[in-house]
């Protein structure tokens, strides 16, 4: 019986058992059929290629070298594929490197909010507090032509930051315009009456002191009402005119990838009244001015769900006694009363206990920041 590989008539006479004599009985079943041929790691030249010069008996076939090319040295289609990765990777590497060194990755800051720091400065009176109608002492004090309400609080013009699109710069801007009306011209927060308005813009983390605030006030930095919106105490005076005056500005900078902050310096001018007795005659309103200048900052969660961090507020407010404490609520020097000699509350720093941080500050309420001469009612 014929194998592969044998003629096919068999094996000529004289030649002996040909290749059967010489190799052993396992490989007469291996097969040199063209899946092994083209298998083969070297592969031989065709006697036209072999007669040029310095032409090699055999060629590589690994993909470096290129199966399929031709003895000239022109590399074939393995090897021009394989030197078309080492040059992709290559490339990709040199591409990490350089953003990596052009822009190192800063990791958002995380952790909670920081707790808000609050400075709340009573300025006292030097004179007697003018009293007379509200639309005639803002007439002839500083703020007359101040706009009212909402309208005194401007946006300014916005260009995008290096991380935040303009979009998201006047988002944070509305809600900062957001927090000032409800903080300072929402009627119940002025009387005391509401504190939601301006809790629903916190961020989470900084609800618990913004209630243990209202709750238990404290002149320590961080629990002062007064530092999260104004406040009247209900037991001293109410607002007599809802048209409050408002000037300022608003400013904004990108502090961090991830963080954008916006500055506020606004000037707020309320006609009140005395809260309790029988109600005063329409010409025994004075004027409070309350200056508040606020650093809010956001993240994109923020700007998301339309809230933001009340980072620090530097507040002054007057006219108001030194001797008073703010931080529940503002007690004004109403149409009438006169300066006092009285200071701040002594502070003992033998005392155990968080001591009152604003303790000693009070400033002096300049005589140009009080309206003209008008009538002035008797104290209450």
């Amino acid at each position: 019986m014929a194998v592969p590989g044998d003629p096919p008539n068999g094996t000529p006479e004289g030649m002996g058992g040909g290749d059967d004599e010489f190799r052993p009985d396992e490989y007469r079943s291996v097969v040199f059929d063209e899946d092994f041929v083209r298998a083969a790691r070297l592969q031989e030249y065709s006697a036209q290629e072999r007669m040029g010069e310095h032409a090699r008996a055999v060629r590589s076939r690994s993909i470096w070298s290129g199966g399929g090319g031709s003895r000239t040295g022109t590399p074939g289609r393995g090897a021009r594929q394989g030197m078309l990765l080492v040059l992709l990777i290559a490339t990709a590497f040199a591409a990490a490197v350089y953003m990596g060194l052009r822009n190192p990755y800063v990791p958002p800051p995380g952790g909670p909010a920081q707790a808000l720091s609050s400075t709340v400065v009573p300025l006292a009176p030097t004179t007697a507090v003018p009293g007379g109608r509200p639309a005639d002492l803002y007439a002839k004090s500083p703020a007359a032509d101040y706009r009212v309400g909402a309208a005194g609080i401007t946006l300014p013009a916005v260009r995008r930051t290096h991380h935040f699109t303009d979009v998201q710069i006047l988002t944070a801007l509305s809600i900062a315009k957001d927090y000032l009306v409800n903080s300072s011209l929402d009627p119940d927060v002025l009387a005391g009456a509401a504190n939601r308005p301006v809790r629903v813009l916190l961020d989470p983390d900084q609800l618990e002191q913004f209630d243990r605030s209202m709750t238990s006030p404290a002149g320590d930095g961080r629990h002062a009402v007064t530092g999260w919106l104004v406040r009247f105490d209900p037991a001293t005076a109410v607002v007599a005119d809802s048209r409050v005056r408002v000037s300022g500005s608003l400013a904004y900078a990108e502090v961090a990838p991830e963080v954008l902050e916006v500055m506020t310096d606004h000037t707020f001018v309320y006609a009140v009244r005395p809260a309790t007795g029988v109600p005063a005659a329409a010409e025994g309103a004075s004027l409070f001015t309350v200056r508040r200048e606020l650093r809010l900052r956001f993240d994109r969660d923020d700007l998301n769900t339309r809230r933001l961090e009340l980072a620090a507020a530097y507040v002054m407010a007057g006219p108001q006694d030194c001797s008073s404490d703010p931080a529940g609520g503002f007690r004004p020097v109403l149409a009438g009363a006169g300066p006092t000699t009285v200071g701040p509350p002594a502070s003992d720093p033998y005392a155990t206990g968080e001591p009152r941080r604003t303790a000693g500050l009070c400033g002096v309420l300049a005589p140009s920041a009080t309206p003209g001469e008008t009538q002035v009612s008797p104290a209450p």
